[in-house]
């Protein structure tokens, strides 16, 4: 505070001053008062966990960091009948609740955790939502002291070009620590279940199978992502779980050990009036249903799906099944009104749809079920690689356009 009145005093001197002499030792002052102003400045800024160096935050938040080995068996093969999977997670909650994603932890006969400390301890799976690719395992506390845990951060609001870090285990290389910054949010990727609900954050900071389920931190060590998937023949392209998702579906994974969700039970894309130009077919806008599940409510009711594969700039079509113009009297013209109609949904409640079929407006009313977990949900992303050391090479993305099952 004297510094900064002192520094106003010899500016409103200076601005009188006409001897050439005492303005050259004025603003020798003037030179002072800046450099003082700055220190000033750097030492406020440098207070709190945000502006700690990088190290002190690795030795700080890598003890919640652990390892995961995870053994499945497929007792319908003659050969390779054992997978093993290695992958990371991050403990947060003290009492031994630890975060991964859930193509780590479904489907397997054993999962072993091991600590920063090297300890290794039978893991249990608490719950997981194949969707979303969250699971939440639980391992025993110790019998002293407590158990390190990650503070789970806000990651709506993430700009782009921030800094992050990740901390994991790639190809099975424990305690490892990458840095980059976050390169686009609100990523909508295509072929992914529920991809509309699930907008992810890009980041070049470099991860490799093995990273899957470890955390992505913001430089106050704070978890603002789950690392997920890369995309295949690409360099740093990854892909996180905003951690605000996770927390969202945490009460329901804790408490039921699965997400509650509607079964609409069909698939397909957004198609717009260029495309209906384009073809110069009797189409309409709206959600073009490409695939009807089989056994679903949609299929009991008559839905139809395509059956003509069809290619229009770089994007794949099935065309000759119905087309969705309105869910529950919310007509289907953009993507943020199909997300609110989606979203709106509920087990137990009817779903009206009118449809465009064969030239004619038809309406079509089903209950909505529970939606079971299908054979395509524990298989990963389909248009992407998970960060698993056995990750299968899969196409590349192609368009964000495809609609949620």
């Amino acid at each position: 505070m004297k510094w900064s009145l002192l520094c106003l005093r010899v500016h409103v001197v200076a601005s009188t001053v006409a001897s050439p002499l005492a303005l050259l030792l004025l603003v020798g002052l003037l030179a002072s008062c800046s450099h003082m102003q700055e220190a000033i400045a750097a030492k406020g800024s440098k207070r709190g966990p945000c502006a700690e160096s990088i190290p002190k935050m690795y030795a700080r938040v890598s003890p919640a960091v652990v390892f995961i080995a995870a053994t499945s068996i497929n007792p319908y093969q003659l050969t390779e009948r054992v997978t093993h999977i290695v992958a990371s997670g991050f403990i947060f909650d003290p009492s031994g609740l630890i975060l991964t994603n859930a193509h780590v932890a479904v489907g397997r006969q054993s999962i072993v955790v091991t600590l920063d400390d090297g300890t290794s301890l039978p893991a249990q799976l608490v719950g997981a939502d194949p969707i979303f690719d969250v699971a939440v395992l639980r391992i025993a506390p110790p019998s002293k002291g407590s158990l390190p845990a990650a503070v789970l951060g806000n990651s709506d609001g993430v700009p782009i070009g921030e800094e992050v870090v990740a901390i994991g285990n790639p190809l099975g290389l424990e305690q490892t620590l990458t840095r980059g910054i976050v390169s686009s949010i609100n990523r909508i990727l295509p072929e992914t279940p529920f991809s509309i609900f699930e907008p992810l954050i890009q980041t070049d900071t470099p991860i490799n199978p093995g990273n899957s389920g470890g955390p992505l931190l913001n430089r106050c060590g704070e978890v603002i992502g789950i690392n997920t998937a890369v995309m295949p023949e690409a360099q740093n392209i990854g892909f996180v779980i905003p951690i605000n998702l996770a927390k969202s579906i945490l009460p329901a994974l804790l408490n039921h050990g699965h997400v509650v969700r509607p079964w609409i039970g069909f698939q397909g894309q957004l198609i717009g009036g260029a495309i209906v130009d384009l073809l110069r077919l009797p189409l309409v806008e709206g959600l073009l249903v490409e695939v009807v599940e089989p056994g679903s409510p949609a299929e009991q009711a008559g839905l139809r799906g395509g059956d003509l594969e069809l290619a229009v700039g770089g994007r794949e079509f099935l065309i000759g099944g119905d087309i969705i113009t309105s869910i529950n009297g919310t007509p289907l013209d953009s993507e943020e009104k199909l997300l609110d109609a989606m979203r709106a949904l509920r087990v137990g409640a009817t779903v009206t749809l009118k449809a465009f079929r064969d030239g004619k407006d038809v309406e079509v009313a089903y209950a909505l079920p529970e939606r079971p977990m299908l054979p395509g949900d524990i298989q990963g992303h389909q248009s992407l690689v998970p960060l698993r050391r056995q990750g299968v090479r899969l196409p590349a993305v192609r368009d964000p356009a495809k609609v949620p099952r």
